[in-house]
C-alpha cells in the first residue's frame, strides 16, 4: 500500500462528487505494502480508502471489484466497492484505473492469539463456501506459471545455497501440480494474501477482511496454508506454531471440513505458500520500483519458513 502515484485534493474532490460520497475533509496515503496507491479518504459522508491499481489493468479489475461486491452481499464482511451514477464501480484517477471502497472498522492484529486464528479460519471457510456462486473466472496471476517465470529473475541475486533450494522447490511444486491428488483439490475464488494486515478486528470480534488485489480461482487448501504461514508462525524465527495453527485449523473444518486429497496435500501447499512469497519479496527487494513510503519486506522470513516446513512436516 504504498503511493507511486500522488493524488491531489482537487482529484479526491472530483471523485467524490462523481460518486456522490459528499465534501472532502481529508486525504492521507497509506505506508506499507508493494503494489498499488492506497489512500485514506474523508468526506463528511464517512471513510473510504482509494485504490489506483499500478500493475493490474482495467481488463483484469472487474473479477476482483465484483467478487469483493459478491461476498459482502453474501454475509462476508469485505470492502463493497462504491458505484457511481452509472452504476460503474471502476473508475480512473490520475490517468490510473481506481476503486473507492468503505473502511472497515477496527484495526489489524498484528500479534495473533488463538481466538484470533480461530476467527480467521471460520471467516475464510464461509468465505470459500460464499464464492462457490461467482460466476467470473481468472486464475492466480501469482500461481504456479508465474513462479516458473519468475525465479530465474531472482536466481542472479542470492547465493549459491539459496538458490539450490529455490530449483528444487520449484520442481518439486510443479511435480505436485501434475499429480492427480491435486488436480482433486477443492477450487474456487481465494484471497491468496490474507496476511494479518489484511484483517481486521475489534477487540476478538473479526470485523473484515480486505486488499483483495491478489484473488483469483485456486485451491481453497493453498489459501489456507497462506493464513496457517503467517498467522501461526512466529515471525521472529519462522517457526510453526501448534496452538495457533490448530485453533485455525478445527475453526475452518467447522465449516468446511477438510477432503481427504486436500488433508494429503497440506504439507505440500503450506511448502508451496511459503515459495511462492519467498519469490515475490526476493522479486520486490531485488527489482523494486520507485514509490513514496515504500519499504520492501525482508524476503529471508519466507526462505526460512519454507526450510521449517521441509523439515518439520504439518498435518491436518
Amino acid at each position: 500500500m504504498a503511493v507511486f502515484t500522488e493524488v491531489s485534493n482537487t482529484e479526491a474532490r472530483d471523485l467524490l462528487r462523481r460518486l456522490q460520497l459528499g465534501e472532502l475533509v481529508e486525504l492521507r496515503g497509506i505506508e506499507g505494502g508493494i503494489e498499488n496507491t492506497n489512500y485514506f479518504l474523508t468526506s463528511d459522508q464517512g471513510e473510504f480508502v482509494l485504490t489506483l491499481f499500478e500493475r493490474l489493468t482495467a481488463e483484469q479489475l472487474p473479477f476482483y471489484l465484483y467478487l469483493m461486491k459478491h461476498l459482502a452481499h453474501g454475509g462476508v464482511p469485505v470492502p463493497d466497492p462504491r458505484a457511481d451514477k452509472t452504476g460503474d464501480i471502476l473508475h480512473a484517477v490520475c490517468g490510473k484505473p481506481a476503486a473507492v471502497v468503505n473502511k472497515l472498522r477496527g484495526k489489524s492484529q498484528l500479534a495473533p492469539q488463538g481466538v484470533h486464528c480461530a476467527a480467521v479460519g471460520t471467516m475464510l471457510a464461509r468465505m470459500h463456501l460464499a464464492g462457490r456462486g461467482f460466476d467470473r473466472h481468472q486464475p492466480n496471476l501469482r500461481g504456479l506459471p508465474w513462479w516458473n517465470q519468475t525465479v530465474p529473475v531472482v536466481l542472479p541475486h542470492i547465493d549459491e545455497e539459496q538458490a539450490a533450494l529455490l530449483r528444487s522447490e520449484l520442481a518439486y511444486q510443479n511435480h505436485v501440480a501434475a499429480g492427480s491428488a491435486y488436480t482433486a483439490l477443492p477450487r474456487g475464488p481465494v484471497h491468496a494474501d490474507l496476511f494479518r494486515d489484511n484483517v481486521m478486528f475489534d477487540g476478538e470480534e473479526l470485523t473484515g477482511f480486505f486488499d483483495f488485489y491478489f484473488a483469483g480461482v485456486d485451491t481453497w487448501l493453498f489459501d489456507l496454508a497462506v493464513c496457517l504461514n503467517d498467522w501461526c508462525i512466529d515471525l521472529a524465527t519462522g517457526a510453526h506454531d501448534v496452538e495457533r495453527a490448530t485453533r485455525m485449523l478445527n475453526a475452518y473444518q467447522a465449516v468446511r471440513p477438510l477432503t481427504a486429497a486436500e488433508r494429503e496435500l497440506l504439507p505440500a501447499m503450506l511448502r508451496a505458500g511459503a515459495l511462492r512469497f519467498w519469490i515475490s519479496r526476493l522479486w520486490d527487494f531485488y527489482l523494486p520500483r520507485e514509490a513514496s513510503m515504500l519499504t520492501p519486506h525482508d524476503p529471508t522470513h519466507f526462505e526460512r519458513v519454507l526450510r521449517g516446513r521441509i523439515a518439520n512436516p504439518v498435518h491436518a
